[in-house]
């Protein structure tokens, strides 16, 4: 459906001429939607991008130290196995349930890849920026601009909406059976999963890490919303998850609203209320990837979210388990509208009373809302009177 569709939004159909002071006024790049995938290969001399200085060392960045890296060589341990074997799965390494995350170049066409793209590359450059093909030799040439390239086939990873939707797929949603089968749960949250991960790019705008903990948010509700639309009798975590990050998005939209709202919910859930959630969280994160955020939205976001105390005592109404979802988003916005404000590193590191908050989450049978509501009061105390 819209995830597989997503990935390849970077195609854009049109042929751009560069300008006609370059040497090459006459450059045009042909749109390209396919082509193959060549592999690491492509890309990791030291010439390209397997060298030193901050443009040349990113293949040595992914393969030291990124865990995409080694997203194939983890089918083949003994937890996989035993997932699998619990499933009455083939060896991990070779079911399609596991490999279509684990190692993406199984699940292309071979027609579509060249023999230098090997499996157990794992989540590897092309995954990522699409088959390279089309616009390798041509991507590293001065007189090539940004959009020459995404016209050449390259993903379009500067818009938030096409990061998020290239990356969502494969970190929410976890089939049922195999959480249960003993699969770490999956969450989504594209700034601070861009934090944890060995950057190899820049994001110079001052908004880009509001931008992309609103974006990937929504995008991540959008994708739970289209997974329960599915089920007629969905699973009743799912929906406890589902009511948490949708309770969040609300409480967030009602801070600024020239953006889309997300509805607030109703107790009953349906394939149409999840559907209609699917919709709304989709134009939020289209709306919020371009959107031109006052300077002072985190600040305001964050005061907002940091007074919710009120909305975690259990009732008929709300269970424990969908107040225990509601804190697992909210300490992770706190901490990421905090360091959207002064921070470039965790702000649980740097802030004890957050700190305090991550613990309370760390697990959900020993969750206490009550200590919960004490914390959050004691975190909100720790903003600065300037934020208040």
């Amino acid at each position: 459906m819209l995830r597989n569709v997503l990935w390849w939004l970077c195609a854009i159909v049109f042929t751009l001429a560069y300008s006609l002071r370059s040497p090459a006024a006459e450059v045009e790049v042909a749109t390209s939607k396919d082509g193959q995938f060549i592999g690491v290969v492509g890309c990791k001399s030291s010439s390209c991008h397997g060298g030193a200085g901050e443009k040349r060392n990113q293949y040595l960045t992914w393969s030291q130290q990124d865990f995409h890296a080694r997203s194939y060589a983890i089918l083949t341990n003994a937890r996989s196995a035993r997932i699998a074997e619990t499933l009455g799965l083939p060896p991990a390494q070779e079911s399609t349930r596991c490999t279509v995350c684990h190692s993406p170049f199984q699940s292309v066409a071979p027609v579509r890849l060249m023999s230098t793209a090997r499996p157990d590359e794992g989540v590897s450059c092309e995954s990522c920026h699409s088959a390279a093909e089309s616009w390798l030799r041509g991507h590293t040439r001065k007189d090539w601009n940004y959009a020459m390239r995404v016209t050449a086939g390259m993903r379009d990873l500067r818009s938030f909406y096409v990061r998020a939707n290239t990356c969502v797929a494969c970190h929410q949603n976890l089939d049922v059976n195999i959480m249960k089968a003993g699969h770490p749960e999956l969450t989504f949250e594209l700034d601070g999963q861009s934090v944890a991960e060995p950057k190899h790019w820049r994001d110079d705008n001052p908004s880009s890490s509001l931008r992309a903990w609103l974006v990937g948010q929504a995008v991540a509700l959008r994708e739970m919303s289209w997974d329960l639309s599915k089920s007629k009798t969905p699973d009743a975590e799912a929906v406890a998850r589902w009511k948490g990050l949708a309770w969040l998005l609300a409480k967030a939209t009602a801070q600024q609203t020239s953006l889309p709202i997300i509805s607030t919910l109703s107790e009953t859930t349906s394939p149409a209320s999840f559907r209609a959630t699917q919709e709304q969280s989709d134009l939020l994160a289209r709306r919020a990837a371009e959107y031109q955020f006052r300077n002072d939205f985190a600040q305001q976001l964050l005061r907002a979210l940091a007074a919710t105390n009120s909305e975690f005592v259990t009732s008929n109404e709300t269970s424990r388990d969908v107040l225990f979802r509601r804190a697992q988003r909210l300490v992770l916005a706190l901490d990421r509208l905090s360091n959207a404000i002064g921070q470039r590193t965790t702000a649980a590191a740097k802030n004890p009373a957050l700190n305090q908050l991550f613990e309370d989450i760390r697990s959900r049978t020993d969750f206490q809302a009550p200590r919960f509501v004490e914390h959050l009061r004691s975190f909100s105390a720790t903003i600065e009177p300037s934020l208040r």
